[in-house]
């Protein structure tokens, strides 16, 4: 955790110096950050390929973090309004005693995201088949290695000593070193899972998701003084994501897969329309919205598991549900 804050600090400062942590100020005008570009973030595609952000008159420009840890630098430096991550960040950041701190205001999705793959086709697989194995699961001290670690707990395996999680590698690059060698096993998310297993790259062989239960997987993240100063602006926002998740529950997997498209130019209708069905088959999405003290209250555990957290943090102090409860009800 202690190097995670000093590379999110060096980062920020170093942002600072260069960007000099200004925006435009229009609070109209979004700067979003997500964590990774997935089909698990269907319902924020729709709100941009929909309108809906626009019915709501909000402009969001949409980066790539490529890692909590980046994405958490974009919203303290002030280059992103809102980031889309893991919330063990806000949990990270809260320790450090920092006076304007970042808070969740929406819970996207509710499991892990991601699939593990194999180079090999194991269709009777089993958990125990990872005994004595290398897997890339992502970075320490993130919520997908650290979900990876407490489900292989809970199934009575440890790390190192009788699996090995890899962390060497970066978040944004784990699908190239997979593929390039490295480890036995991998955990990916969708739309590259099924599009890669489709041109025979790999095996999908378990969802993480299904085995490792419910965990605020990812949130809406801002800090408290952009919620505080921007109160229509984050309603409006939500108001979109409410359409989206309308959409997405009286709409099948292709026409979803078809709404989503233009988000991944390079993946088929095929394979998004494969990705949408998983998902929905693993309950992936917070359809509310709410962050569920009980659920923050495993994902701290979880961290507690990984040795990342020495004690658990006051639910209250980490998320701020009014406005969602304003929006959905």
């Amino acid at each position: 955790m202690k190097k995670l804050l000093i590379l999110i600090m060096a980062s920020v400062l170093a942002l600072c110096s260069f960007a000099g942590c200004g925006k435009s100020g229009d609070a109209n005008t979004i700067e979003l950050n997500e964590v990774t570009h997935s089909v698990f973030y269907a319902p924020l595609y729709i709100a941009i390929e929909n309108g809906y952000f626009e019915e709501e008159n909000i402009t969001v420009n949409l980066t790539n973090g490529g890692g909590a840890d980046k994405s958490m630098t974009a919203i303290l430096s002030g280059t992103a309004d809102i980031a889309l991550m893991g919330p063990e960040t806000v949990v990270y950041v809260h320790n450090q005693g920092k006076k304007d701190a970042p808070k969740v205001f929406g819970q996207l999705t509710q499991r892990d995201g991601s699939f593990l793959v194999s180079r090999n086709d194991e269709p009777n697989f089993s958990w125990e088949n990872l005994r004595g194995k290398e897997i890339l699961a992502g970075r320490k001290g993130g919520v997908p290695a650290m979900t990876f670690e407490y489900m292989m707990s809970e199934l009575g395996m440890e790390n190192e000593v009788d699996y090995t999680l890899n962390f060497d590698v970066q978040f944004n690059l784990m699908t190239g070193a997979f593929i390039g060698g490295t480890a036995d096993y991998c955990t990916v998310f969708e739309p590259t899972a099924s599009e890669y297993e489709s041109n025979g790259t790999w095996h999908v062989v378990a969802s993480v998701g299904q085995q490792s239960g419910e965990i605020p997987y990812t949130s809406f993240i801002a800090l408290e003084s952009y919620l505080n100063k921007n109160p229509d602006t984050v309603k409006g926002f939500l108001s979109a994501l409410k359409k989206a998740f309308e959409f997405l529950a009286n709409h099948t997997d292709k026409e979803v897969a078809e709404a989503i498209v233009k988000q991944f130019p390079s993946t088929t209708i095929t394979s998004l329309e494969a990705s949408v069905k998983n998902y929905r088959k693993i309950d992936a999405w917070r359809t509310d919205m709410k962050a569920t003290e009980s659920s923050f209250d495993r994902l701290q555990s979880v961290m507690i598991n990984a040795g990342e957290l020495d004690a658990k943090v006051d639910f209250n102090s980490l998320v701020d549900n009014s406005f969602v409860k304003e929006i959905f009800g």
